[in-house]
């Protein structure tokens, strides 16, 4: 099954966090389950995800959604995130 590795900063994490609990839903439809959400030891707003995907193309359609761009630019995600896909 493939995967998803997602790398990024947050300007505040318990409020980026409330944000993504609530665009499960749009993960959800592409397929994509967290496996594990970490927390930088040092800096709590360096936040790593790993993700299972179902289905390669609509975790791409996603990864390109003006939706998500939107949610991550709402949530205080500090650009660019680093997006790994791994088999």
């Amino acid at each position: 099954m493939p995967h998803l590795l997602v790398h990024h900063k947050v300007k505040d994490f318990p409020t980026w966090k409330a944000g993504y609990d609530d665009h499960k839903h749009a993960r959800d439809a592409a397929g994509l389950k967290e496996l594990h959400l970490l927390q930088g030891a040092e800096d709590p707003n360096d936040v790593v995800l790993l993700f299972a995907a179902e289905d390669l193309g609509k975790m791409r359609e996603f990864l390109g959604s003006d939706d998500l761009k939107d949610t991550m630019a709402r949530l205080g995600v500090v650009p660019p995130p680093l997006l790994v896909e791994l088999a």
